[in-house]
């Protein structure tokens, strides 16, 4: 016997288990921006050097994980020129940096980096610099989006299996706890609560294993690596993958709970006896709901951006509110498809539930997904110019569709239902009236509000041709009913697989500052053409001018001569001086020497920012010669 403080202490038990969780997926994550961005470099891209530098480093908008081969530098022989992976600079965890092998060669080197957001998202990118000059290079990178590899794809199908079977999971366990509890003992229940935790555990199988590689780009065949896989369970995301496989471990015990006396002997409607799963099975049931819910939001964009601390939670309820709507919608829809005289009768008193529950878990939906929306996007342009904002609409409009067919729905059952039917139905026990095609009504009005009637009249009328033309005409309605039903549930799987695309899409605000960002940079190198003519036939053409990386402080600076018909000519000296006029600062000699082909410096140095006059002196021979002037913008140092 339990004692009578039992009950009480059960939700604070529930509470503790939700907090510890909580605590272990969300220890040590900080404030992010989801979805990374490069913000600089050093050395910057397209920059031209004139002594090998000793480090490359990495500057992102976040937090960033890293990984063996985060961050590799290639010779233009395609050699590998740091020997030790990335770390972060100076502790900063927004940063990578990798130190380069002593004695570097003349050349350009290129730079691919991939790195993880804080949001479990990888993002990579590649740049270029040169030692000494620019030339040739034989080093390859991927050219392919960071998570568009075979391990990403099979990441994406495998995260929307899991999704599926967090929905059937959490929806056919809530009808059973909330709604029915004899149905648990019923094979159709039985089925979905089997479906929906075998795909929820297998998928999240296949994801610790695809981690791995997908977080480092490697083959499929990486994810059986042990030391991959061991650090793939340290980190933040696999972390949390180990921590729904344990509680998917406790979550199957429960289950076991839930299938009860599977009806009394004799009664052919196979009708389940009333069984009351108890205050403390519903409290369990709701605290390993929200821990299952948690890994998902304490690994993907909840746990980055602003307000950490409230998103979390939003994203729960999001989640858990999605699999009540939906799972439930699909477990009351396979009761009520049963057909014969066999098949399972559902209590009018069910539907009602159901109807009532879909209710609450559409207004905590809204509620929650306008939150995320505003929390994600930022900004009403970010809706049009990202690629989150437009996937965002689609899952609106389709979000739309849905509560209109729910709606029709509801037009409809206020046709079929009998209210005196319903009235008498309400009032049952278990021996409550069956209902069928009515029940379904119902269900389609779940998002719209509570069902016009509790209950509907029996369930035989489909077992033979109508009576009436009245019974004709309803039997009509009850099919257009189940149409609109099915496509409600049509509409909820096309929400539910936008939404998996749209967790793995940089949300619009993190775009939009990383674009900021970008733009900030400005273009790393500057290349401007200038057109002379020294006045004396064959002795006029273009120069061209690159300013690389063209922002305040030491840059290079080349320049090469094309004739008339865009060749390539020597010409026996180029000068080039810069002035800033609106400060009075100059001109700035920049000392070009002959390299052979083309006139170079690489230590020209200049102290501010703005629009900046190039003066370039060609001479073409022993007197001939052409001054030209053209505009050049020096951007300020990145942030």
């Amino acid at each position: 016997m339990h004692t009578g403080s039992q009950p009480a202490r059960t939700p604070l038990a529930v509470l503790a288990l939700v907090a510890a969780v909580a605590a272990l997926l969300l220890g040590g994550a900080g404030t992010a921006s989801a979805h990374s961005g490069l913000t600089g470099s050093d050395p910057a891209d397209g920059s031209v050097l004139a002594s090998p530098p000793p480090y490359v480093t990495l500057t992102f908008t976040e937090t960033v994980g890293l990984s063996e081969d985060s961050v590799r530098v290639l010779s233009p022989d395609n050699e590998r020129v740091n020997p030790r992976p990335a770390q972060h600079a100076d502790g900063r965890g927004n940063t990578g940096r990798v130190a380069l092998a002593d004695g570097l060669a003349q050349g350009t080197y290129t730079v691919a980096w991939r790195v993880v957001s804080a949001d479990g998202h990888p993002i990579s990118g590649a740049f270029v610099f040169s030692v000494g000059k620019p030339s040739e290079t034989a080093a390859e990178v991927p050219d392919t989006a960071a998570g568009d590899t075979a391990a990403g794809r099979l990441h994406g199908v495998f995260r929307h299996a899991a999704y599926s079977g967090l929905a059937l999971l959490v929806g056919a366990a809530a009808f059973v706890l909330l709604c029915w509890p004899g149905a648990g003992a019923l094979r159709p229940v039985r089925r979905l609560l089997a479906a929906g935790w075998a795909a929820l555990a297998v998928s999240t199988a296949a994801l610790l294993l695809l981690r791995g590689p997908y977080e480092t780009g490697g083959p499929l065949t990486a994810a059986f690596d042990p030391a991959l896989l061991g650090r793939t369970a340290t980190g933040k995301a696999g972390g949390a993958l180990v921590v729904r496989l344990l509680l998917l471990g406790a979550t199957a015990v429960l289950m076991l709970r839930l299938r009860r006396p599977a009806g009394r002997a004799g009664e052919p409607d196979g009708r389940a006896e009333e069984w009351s799963p108890g205050r403390r099975v519903r409290w369990a049931a709701a605290g390993l709901a929200a821990c299952l819910a948690l890994t998902w939001a304490a690994a993907e964009h909840a746990a980055a951006g602003i307000q950490v601390p409230l998103a979390v939670p939003a994203s729960v309820l999001h989640l858990l509110a999605m699999g009540v709507w939906l799972g439930g919608l699909v477990t009351l829809a396979s009761l009520l498809g049963s057909r014969g005289t066999a098949g399972p009768a559902v209590p009018a008193r069910a539907v009602g539930r159901f109807s009532a529950l879909a209710f609450a878990a559409v207004a905590v939906l809204s509620g929650t997904g306008l939150y995320q929306s505003w929390r994600q996007v930022g900004s009403w342009e970010a809706l049009a110019t990202t690629s989150f904002g437009r996937i965002l609409l689609v899952k609106s409009a389709t979000v739309i569709l849905m509560l209109w067919a729910a709606s029709f729905s509801r037009r409809l059952a206020a046709r079929v239902l009998d209210p005196a039917g319903a009235a008498g139905a309400t009032g049952a026990d278990d021996g409550a009236e069956g209902v069928r095609e009515p029940a379904l009504a119902a269900v389609g009005t779940a998002a719209a509000g509570p069902a016009p009637a509790a209950g509907a009249p029996g369930s035989g009328a489909e077992d033979g041709p109508p009576a009436t033309p009245g019974a004709a005409e309803g039997c009509g309605q009850r099919r257009r009913l189940r149409r609109t039903v099915a496509a409600e549930a049509a509409l909820g799987v096309l929400v539910l697989t936008v939404t998996t695309v749209l967790t793995g899409t940089q949300p619009g605000r993190a775009a939009v500052k990383s674009a900021e960002a970008a733009a900030a940079r400005g273009p790393q190198v500057r290349v401007v053409t200038v057109p002379f003519d020294t006045g004396t036939a064959g002795h006029r053409g273009t120069v061209q001018i690159t300013l690389s990386p063209g922002r305040v402080g030491e840059n290079s600076v080349e320049a090469v001569v094309f004739t008339e018909d865009g060749g390539l000519a020597a010409v026996p000296e180029i000068r080039l001086a810069l002035t800033q006029t609106d400060l009075d600062i100059g001109p700035i000699d920049a000392k070009l020497t002959d390299r052979k082909g083309y006139w170079a410096a690489y230590d020209l140095r200049l102290p501010v920012p703005g629009e900046w006059t190039a003066a370039v002196t060609v001479r073409t021979g022993d007197i001939d010669q052409a001054t030209v002037r053209a505009p050049v913008a020096v951007t300020g140092r990145p942030k």
